[in-house]
């Protein structure tokens, strides 16, 4: 049997605040590893040797926004098929259409309410598509 339960979270953002206010809700209310990068290229480097369950990302970030990142990420085998989401104010249907594009699972938008993010995020766990 496969283990499907949301244990490691790779979480990339750029805002100090908001970076350890979700990290802390994320370990103490939702229980998870969380591994969190300050920009897109911290992330990069730290997923050569961190295989996580989830990718959250942030979307505006200055040098490599979210959805490059997501790209950059996508090309390491191990995350090729990891499940992403947004973490965004930019949460127009265009936007969440590009998120979907990038190939993410959906996107909570910000400003974040720090006692709903453990459960907004294991919603979109318990719906992202299954591998065929």
């Amino acid at each position: 049997m496969i283990d499907t339960d949301l244990k490691t979270i790779l979480y990339v953002e750029d805002d100090l605040h908001v970076r350890t206010t979700a990290k802390l809700v994320l370990e103490v209310i939702g229980k998870f590893v969380v591994r969190d990068c300050c920009s897109g290229h911290e992330a990069l480097i730290a997923a050569q040797n961190f295989h996580p369950d989830l990718i959250l990302l942030d979307v505006m970030m200055p040098d490599l926004d979210g959805l490059a990142t997501l790209s950059l990420l996508r090309g390491m085998p191990h995350l090729a098929d990891t499940p992403a989401l947004f973490v965004t104010s930019l949460t127009s249907p265009a936007d969440i259409e590009r998120y979907f594009d990038a190939g993410a699972i959906g996107a909570i938008p910000k400003p974040l309410v720090p006692l709903r993010l453990a459960g907004q995020v294991n919603e979109f766990w318990e719906r992202r598509p299954q591998p065929a």
